[in-house]
């Protein structure tokens, strides 16, 4: 794995994200619920904000309206001051289980998410080629998914979101679902692919830590319906280490936060 630098990375020019009175409401057994209310939120580019919250704040359901997985809600969401208006290759999504096909192979399932960019094949097989570098999985372009542990298959989806160079990196508990070791080694790649690439990421976890660790900023959600509690800039340069003073204290304000949700 490659060492992150410690020099202060350019900021991007593109993928400022902008949400106004974003409203969202489910219907149960034919009620309405209200999931969010009252969303407001400045994101500016190049930014990597963690979502914290209790199962159920409506996190989730925000990553998706971000991407246009869902447009039925009221409120606005710009991208670069455009309304998002379903999916588009602008916005990549990381989900917690990796989604690969199974019988494509490492390389086919990144270069798959090239598709429907009219470039020339060479173009795209640099692209596929650089992102499995990127994410350090050179000399797995033949593997299929079986053959991969699970830290090596989020890593694959990782790539796959970012061939498209998005403006903006939506992940959706990437991490949650490998073990410790692992997951610790996949924020340390995380953090250094973010610097490299410096696309805004906008990320969801259960992880107090990992929020910590990885975000410029922390949004704590309310639940019932999910609304934005508390907005925590983290002034620390990367990479961080673990055990530093600031980052333990706003661990244990942020424990007794989510203890009182």
């Amino acid at each position: 794995m490659n060492a992150i630098a410690h020099a202060v990375p350019t900021p991007a020019s593109t993928g400022a994200l902008t949400i106004c009175g974003l409203n969202k409401t489910y219907r149960l057994k034919g009620k309405p619920v209200q999931v969010l209310e009252g969303i407001d939120l400045d994101i500016h580019p190049g930014a990597f904000v963690s979502i914290l919250g209790a199962s159920g704040c409506g996190k989730s359901t925000l990553l998706r309206l971000i991407v246009g997985l869902d447009q039925d809600y009221q409120g606005q969401i710009l991208l670069d001051r455009n309304p998002v208006r379903g999916p588009g290759l602008e916005r990549g999504i990381v989900f917690q289980e990796h989604r690969l096909f199974p019988w494509m192979t490492l390389q086919q399932n990144i270069a798959l998410a090239l598709k429907n960019h009219e470039l020339p094949a060479a173009n795209k097989n640099r692209l596929v080629s650089e992102h499995i570098e990127l994410v350090g999985l050179g000399g797995y372009e033949q593997a299929y998914p079986h053959q991969l542990s699970g830290g090596m298959a989020q890593r694959a989806a990782i790539a796959r979101a970012l061939v498209n160079k998005p403006k903006v990196l939506l992940l959706d508990e990437p991490l949650g679902a490998l073990d410790a070791l692992t997951r610790v080694r996949l924020q340390q790649e995380l953090q250094r692919i973010w610097v490299q690439e410096r696309c805004t990421v906008i990320m969801v976890t259960h992880d107090i830590e990992e929020a910590l660790y990885l975000g410029d900023r922390v949004l704590v959600m309310d639940a019932q319906p999910g609304r934005i509690k508390e907005d925590i800039s983290i002034d620390l340069p990367h990479p961080r280490k673990r055990d530093s003073e600031l980052l333990h204290d706003l661990k244990q304000r942020l424990l007794r936060q989510l203890a009182d949700a």
